[in-house]
């Protein structure tokens, strides 16, 4: 059985606490924070402590917190024999260096307040010093989900800027594309199939195989046209700036 100790309320931290609550061979000693009332999805009040001074023994510290705050909470863990870790994509294991044992324990998904999510296919990265600590971390993780993977804080940082393309950026272009069909009184939901296939071409086929559309065909027409229906010149800019990028990639000359 492993204990852990959760820190935190955000998003991270709630559905780490749901999944792990569900999980066999983990028991949560704890969830710390420094607010009770933003620790209220912890149903059982004997897990909740705000008190940083007293913080019971565990195997596995999580530190599902912001970035900013890791450095400075990691401060209350200096004397815990317990391996310590952070979850965040851009921040480096060595923020967690003053501590016995650091390490990474990195769920690479987006977490949105108020959604709980499944682990099972959450692929988790881990990082650790110690052999004996990386193989505790693939244990942890693997009650949670079927991907585990060991990559060091360089290519976690790399990944995570991978993660923003992939769903920062897209997810904002979803935003402007909600904003246009809003202006000419049409319904966004007619692109939610759409959206759902571009997703799911990516299981047989690479990104670059996937790409479809006017600008990779060199239909300069309709590109033209595009520009004509956009009236805000933020959107007509980005989708200049796009559509060069995706002539340049499959080699358009235009």
């Amino acid at each position: 059985m492993i204990s852990v100790i959760i820190v935190g309320s955000g998003n991270v931290a709630q559905n780490l606490f749901h999944a792990l609550q569900q999980t066999i061979g983990v028991n949560i000693k704890q969830v710390l924070g420094r607010n009770k009332t933003h620790l209220q999805f912890v149903k059982n009040d004997k897990l909740v402590n705000t008190d940083f001074t007293k913080i019971p023994t565990a195997d596995i510290y999580i530190l599902a917190i912001s970035d900013d705050a890791t450095e400075i909470v990691a401060e209350h863990f200096k004397n815990k024999e317990g391996l310590v870790v952070h979850t965040s994509g851009a921040t480096p294991v060595e923020v967690l260096s003053s501590l016995k044992r650091p390490g990474i324990f990195y769920p690479l998904q987006t977490f949105t307040k108020g959604k709980i999510v499944s682990f099972n296919n959450i692929p988790i990265c881990i990082e650790a010093n110690d052999d004996k600590d990386v193989k505790l971390l693939y244990k942890l993780g693997n009650t949670l989900s079927k991907t585990v993977v060991e990559i060091d804080s360089d290519q976690r940082k790399t990944l995570h800027v991978a993660a923003v393309f992939v769903n920062n950026f897209t997810n904002y272009l979803y935003t402007l594309g909600a904003e246009i069909c809003e202006e000419h009184q049409i319904d966004f939901n007619l692109l939610k199939p759409l959206i759902t296939e571009t997703a799911a071409k990516l299981e047989d086929l690479s990104p670059l195989q996937a790409q479809t559309g006017p600008a990779k065909r060199g239909d300069q027409k309709t590109l033209h046209n595009h520009l004509q229906i956009l009236k805000d010149k933020h959107q007509r800019e980005l989708y200049t700036l796009l559509s060069n990028a995706i002539k340049e990639k499959h080699g358009k000359e235009l």
